[in-house]
């Protein structure tokens, strides 16, 4: 197949674009060349937002699908519509499980549970690009598909439930250093991680499928872990133990609000995700790389790498400030 990536070197697009080169797609890459570009891909250096230099660059070109990473608000979908209705034969949207009804009035998601964020202005963006494109495909029959990806990490990202503005390394280096972390609520909530390798081989299996135009999928694992065994398995990785300091979600937000669409908007919600109609789209998907493992090679990454090992001093003040704030409190009688 011929394929048109939008971006294709972040955490989710590298392992497809790799996936896909491995099984002899011709893969395009169309971004500003500001990260290394996968050996095999074709690269289209421009900025999407260029939409005069783009019209360009892919003028004369059909393409069997095109996929755009770095899409989050409707006018941005507008733009693609005009850009790729007569040159994409599948345009595939990467929205968000995060856009699932919250709170969820049912544990178990399908592809059917309601859309609706009051917490997240992200993920309400996402509804509103995903409403559009349907109308596109209903009305025109504009191609697409929509793929809603849960919490997805690779070899470089440890996913831990609250951080600093410098990533994970100052969670990481807590633990190793035996001081107590944070976690949300009391780390009993069910969440799901989806290593990107696996979430590569569902993706790929709905490129050129056409059971899959006018649908939307989310492509998660099947394995369901609390927060505190989510921890516990980071500090094993680490080869100590983690010490999870439990604080109510509400009690974060109010020290600190932009939290609250990370938190009340998604991991703060048990969430399972039923992958039945991934399943039937393609036959042969499962995710077969455990938390266990996978949380092995990202903290192998953090400590070979001491160049990604960004400490975060204004985060650690932060979660000792909480921490105190909640041992004072049970104090006071």
């Amino acid at each position: 197949m011929k394929l048109l990536f939008i971006g294709g070197t972040g955490r989710i697009s590298a392992a497809i674009t790799k996936l896909c080169i491995q099984m002899g797609h011709q893969v395009y890459l169309l971004n500003r060349g500001n990260k290394g570009i996968t050996d095999g891909a074709i690269h289209l250096q421009g900025d999407i937002n260029n939409e005069a230099l783009v019209s360009e660059l892919i003028k004369g070109h059909i393409f069997d699908v095109v996929a755009n990473f770095i899409n989050y608000t409707p006018d941005q979908v507008e733009r693609d519509i005009r850009l790729f209705a007569g040159c994409a034969k599948q345009y595939v949207f990467i929205s968000t499980t995060a856009a699932y009804q919250k709170p969820l009035a049912h544990y178990q998601v399908t592809e059917s549970t309601p859309l609706a964020n009051p917490y997240w202005q992200y993920a309400r963006d996402k509804i509103a690009c995903e409403n559009r494109l349907m109308d596109e495909y209903r009305n025109t029959g504009f191609p697409v598909t929509i793929v809603r990806p849960s919490h997805t990490y690779d070899r470089n990202v440890v996913p831990v439930s609250i951080y600093g503005k410098n990533g994970q390394w100052q969670v990481l280096k807590r633990i190793m250093e035996n001081k107590p972390v944070l976690v949300h609520g009391d780390g009993l909530s069910l969440w799901t991680v989806t290593h990107s390798d696996d979430f590569a081989k569902g993706f790929v299996g709905l490129l050129g499928n056409i059971h899959a135009i006018g649908e939307a999928v989310h492509i998660t694992s099947d394995e369901s872990l609390t927060w505190n065994q989510i921890y516990k398995l980071i500090g094993d990785a680490l080869g100590v133990t983690a010490k999870p300091y439990h604080v109510a979600s509400d009690f974060l937000i109010a020290l600190d609000p932009e939290r609250e669409g990370a938190l009340l908007g998604d991991k703060s919600n048990s969430i399972i995700f039923d992958n039945s109609k991934l399943k039937r789209l393609v036959p042969d998907y499962c995710a077969t790389i455990r938390f266990d493992m996978g949380v092995k090679w990202s903290v192998e990454t953090y400590l070979k790498n001491p160049e990604i090992q960004k400490d975060d001093p204004e985060f650690d003040r932060f979660t000792d400030a909480v921490i105190l704030a909640c041992e004072r409190a049970k104090q006071w009688n």
